[in-house]
């Protein structure tokens, strides 16, 4: 059902009103999106419901890593939102509902007698989705760490420390191991320092310039600057700075080099809310926009790029996705595919769980709803400017 909020003419003006209205779009999309997954999870229904699709030639294994993919990277999308917490407004009750869900998931998927117990060790995929999880914690520690019990805080320290039998691949992947240790320094006091350290400078070694990074010594073109890179970069650093930590100096390094690339990321996409297919894991959808989201949220757009034209940019590619009448089986669950369902896009590495990256597209969801993101007129994306024979300024490289 579609959630909308009830504005004034007092209040907002008719243009201003549109970005209030785009807001309950977000929402009703994450939420339609969340809703299989935390409702099975929080009844310990996760493994027994949830189907598993995976490509033709998917490598072994999937069931048992699939449902911390789906978890980690749900929460982890939808971590800021929920961050806001609940108050009287319907958004805010609607937020009360899901913070509880989210709590009631997280106990149980990370206690040892849980049926919907996760796989935080077995395998190299479970690394990946416990940094997704730890992204999420770090991203909401008032609504998803504070309440939970001392039992529950127990286990997901011990679930995240048992990613440490996982030796990373040489490449995005040595940031998986930062994340869940700058959660574990946040939360429970100690890390391995080391495991930051080098993943951090490893990724200063591989900047390639213009506000892109190597995946390893190569470059790849495709969208792993925003599905892991610079996000993960900016969450490990910030954890670093707020605890005095020398390498958190590096954030104002990181944030302006993701400005830039969110800058690019904004003049992807087209008048019409399509983006080029390129590269690896593009089964992820409109995640492959965390990264200019993230920037959103951090109120850290690049000055010629105004919060409304990106609000009106990422609504445009969500309903482009939205639809194709076939994202979603018979029960709600995400199926493998980019626009709609097309399994052939999938790579070996992918599952069902693993589409739930998608949510990371609604971090702005944690801009509160009088933030100029939401507030301000309308204003047309860079693309849809220029193909309509507007302002067509120069745009300019950095180092």
């Amino acid at each position: 059902m579609f959630f909308a909020f009830q504005v004034s003419i007092a209040q907002a003006n008719d243009k201003s009103i549109k970005g209030h209205e785009s807001r309950a779009y977000y929402v009703e999309v994450l939420t339609r999106i969340a809703d299989p997954v935390l409702n099975a999870l929080s009844q310990n229904k996760l493994k027994a419901t949830m189907p598993v699709e995976k490509a033709a030639d998917a490598y072994g294994g999937r069931e048992q890593v699939t449902y911390l993919e789906a978890f980690g990277r749900l929460i982890s999308g939808m971590a800021p939102w929920l961050e806001l917490g609940p108050d009287e407004t319907p958004e805010g009750k609607l937020r009360e509902k899901y913070i509880q869900l989210t709590l009631k998931s997280i106990h149980n998927a990370t206690d040892p007698n849980s049926p919907d117990f996760m796989n935080f060790t077995e395998g190299g995929q479970p690394l990946v989705d416990a940094a997704f999880f730890a992204q999420g914690l770090l991203r909401a520690p008032t609504q998803l760490w504070e309440p939970l019990s001392a039992e529950t805080k127990a286990n997901v320290i011990q679930a995240l420390k048992s990613s440490r039998v996982i030796s990373p691949y040489y490449s995005n992947w040595l940031l998986f191991t930062g994340m869940v240790e700058a959660a574990l320094l946040k939360f429970d006091g100690e890390a391995d320092m080391v495991r930051m350290a080098y993943s951090l400078n490893k990724h200063k070694e591989w900047y390639l310039g213009d506000g892109m990074y190597g995946d390893g010594p190569e470059f790849h073109w495709d969208y792993y600057n925003s599905f892991v890179i610079q996000p993960m970069l900016l969450d490990i650093t910030k954890v670093l700075k707020e605890k005095g930590d020398r390498m958190g100096n590096d954030l104002d390094l990181f944030v302006e080099r993701a400005q830039r690339y969110a800058a690019i990321q904004e003049r992807l996409i087209s008048p019409e809310g399509t983006y080029p297919v390129i590269g690896r894991s593009m089964a992820y959808r409109f995640g492959a926009f965390q990264s200019l989201s993230q920037i959103a949220l951090w109120q850290k757009l690049p000055e010629k790029v105004q919060p409304a034209q990106v609000r009106g940019a990422l609504k445009a590619i969500i309903e482009k996705h939205m639809e194709a009448e076939d994202m979603f089986d018979e029960n709600g669950w995400l199926t493998l595919g980019f626009y709609g369902h097309q399994p052939e896009v999938a790579e070996p590495y992918i599952s069902t769980g693993s589409l739930y990256l998608c949510a990371e597209v609604f971090l702005v969801l944690g801009l509160p709803v009088d933030a100029p993101f939401w507030s301000a007129p309308a204003a047309a994306w860079t693309q849809k400017r220029i193909w309509s024979g507007g302002d067509a300024t120069r745009d300019k490289s950095v180092r």
